[in-house]
């Protein structure tokens, strides 16, 4: 990552109203922060819009303002991003784990060191602002960029956020505001040969081509069925597929309880790879089957062929641009399986799934196709 000095705004706010009608020039864009403290899918989906600022910005420092997986994993990885700041734990931002409080004097803190970095731009790519446009606005940026609700503080520069959107299209057309413009609208992520190191490390090569079944997620309600996830694995290995069961250590139950439904063999890495590690699985992978989770975006991102399982209301936003390696089967329940509460009116609490309904047929013939004709990029 490249490492530049630090400099004053060249963009002061006086000046804003030269440039809010044009696009901002180039060579006086020295430093730009970039707000989005989220999980690994979506630092996936906004890569485009990184891109297309890196292309736009040659020569300036971009900064993430993220989580600390963001820091850990992007550091020395090729791509658009320079640096990683963490942002201290906050509500709506960086919500604390379990009953954690923020850490007020960490935020004062936090925000004069980012008043020193001189941002000439900041762009909030968190969401619709109620909460991220606040801390934006505290950053001390010559120019602000971002989308807001009707409840958020208006930015210098902003579209209104709707709901529903493909999500990676909706960050392309924020950083457009500043002038960049898409120069691919597929996520690329490079890497690294130690990600590589570390998978042969935990999966050493055997010959026998990798299908990884991904049965977890964050939420409950987006998981398959882990028996109907040991159906296909089944489906897989008696094609001769070597089959890994991933997952992080919030997924070990679900890891566990698809390798106790599978009658074929299968090899579990739950806890066991880095999220280095497993974009270097997944690139030697023939196959990935997942939920809609960090994994799934990961292998699009690396052009590894996967079935993804979606509940209907994630597809607008989080569905792949690309249909070139991803195939989806998408569940259309719209009712709380526990009490029939509609989904959209309000949250029941539950936490049964809303994706059991989709057919181990369809997964497991998706997953056949793709793995007789996948072939590694």
């Amino acid at each position: 990552m490249l490492k530049r000095s630090r400099s004053k705004n060249l963009i002061k706010p006086g000046r804003l109203k030269d440039f809010m009608k044009s696009s901002f020039p180039s060579a006086l864009i020295k430093k730009i922060g970039v707000l989005r403290a989220s999980a690994v899918g979506d630092y996936i989906v906004a890569l485009p819009a990184l891109e297309a600022l890196r292309a736009c910005f040659p020569a300036a420092e971009i900064v993430l303002l993220g989580r600390h997986w963001h820091a850990d994993f992007l550091r020395s990885r090729p791509g658009p991003i320079d640096r990683v700041v963490v942002v201290p734990y906050c509500r709506g931002i960086y919500d604390p784990p379990g009953d954690s409080v923020e850490d007020r004097d960490a935020l004062k803190s936090f925000f004069r060191s980012m008043a020193q970095e001189r941002f000439d731009l900041a762009f909030q790519l968190h969401g619709g602002g109620k909460n991220s446009n606040p801390f934006l606005l505290q950053l001390g940026a010559g120019a602000t960029i971002g989308a807001r609700t009707p409840d958020a503080l208006p930015l210098d520069r902003w579209l209104p956020y709707r709901v529903f959107q493909n999500e990676t299209l909706r960050l392309l057309e924020i950083v457009s505001l500043a002038g960049a413009r898409p120069a691919d609208i597929r996520p690329r992520l490079a890497v690294t040969g130690r990600d590589l190191d570390e998978a042969r490390d935990v999966v050493p090569e055997n010959g026998r081509p990798l299908a990884v079944i991904n049965p977890g997620s964050r939420d409950h309600r987006r998981r398959w069925p882990a028996r109907k996830f040991a159906k296909v694995a089944d489906r897989l290995s008696c094609m001769g597929a070597r089959i890994i069961i991933n997952g992080d250590r919030g997924d070990a139950a679900a890891v566990e309880e698809t390798e106790y439904w599978m009658r074929e063999k299968a090899e579990s890495v739950c806890g066991t790879l880095s999220l280095g590690g497993l974009a270097g699985l997944l690139t030697r992978a023939r196959l990935l089957v997942s939920n809609d989770s960090g994994p799934l975006h990961l292998a699009n991102a690396l052009g590894t062929s996967a079935v993804g399982i979606y509940w209907c209301g994630n597809v607008p936003a989080y569905s792949p641009v690309s249909c070139r390696n991803t195939v989806i089967h998408i569940s259309w329940r719209m009712h709380c399986p526990v009490c029939g509460v509609h989904c959209m009116d309000r949250d029941c609490r539950h936490r049964d799934s809303f994706v059991a309904d989709v057919p181990v047929k369809d997964i497991a013939e998706s997953a056949i196709d793709l793995l007789r004709e996948a072939v590694p990029e």
